[in-house]
C-alpha cells in the first residue's frame, strides 16, 4: 500500500506542479489556447489565475516533500485534504459552466486526494 501511495502522490504531484507552473508563466490567451477545456480562465482575474497556479505548485509539494525529506511528514495527508478541497471548487466550476465531462475528471482527482489522505492518515502513516 505503501508504494501505491507514493505512486499516486508522485503523479499527482508532477500533473499539478505542471498545470501549476503553466499557468503561472502563461498568459491568459495562451493557456487558452492550449486546449478546448482551457476556457474557465475567462470566470477568474489575472491574480486569481496566478493564486490558483501557486496553489496548485504548493499543494503538490505538501504531497511529495515533507514525507520525502522526513520533516513534518503529517503535512502529506493535510496537503492531500486541501487539494481534495481545491478540486471540489474546480469541480464546482465545471458544474456551474455544464462541463461535465471535465467534471467527472475533477471527480476523479478528488477522489485520489483522498484516497492519499486516507492512505497516509489510516493505513500507511509515516
Amino acid at each position: 500500500m505503501n508504494l501505491t501511495l507514493w505512486i499516486v502522490a508522485g503523479l499527482l504531484a508532477a500533473a499539478f506542479t505542471a498545470g501549476g507552473t503553466s499557468l503561472l508563466l502563461m498568459g491568459r490567451e495562451r493557456y487558452r489556447a492550449i486546449g478546448h477545456s482551457q476556457h474557465w480562465v475567462d470566470d477568474f482575474g489575472d491574480g486569481h489565475l496566478k493564486f490558483i497556479g501557486a496553489v496548485k505548485i504548493v499543494g503538490s509539494l505538501g504531497l511529495i516533500l515533507p514525507a520525502a525529506l522526513d520533516i513534518a511528514p503529517i503535512l502529506t495527508p493535510l496537503a492531500a485534504c486541501g487539494m481534495a478541497m481545491f478540486m471540489t471548487g474546480a469541480a464546482t466550476t465545471r458544474f456551474r459552466r455544464s462541463e461535465w465531462t471535465l467534471l467527472v475528471s475533477d471527480l476523479v482527482f478528488v477522489s485520489l486526494f483522498a484516497f492519499i489522505a486516507w492512505g497516509r492518515f489510516a493505513l500507511q502513516p509515516f
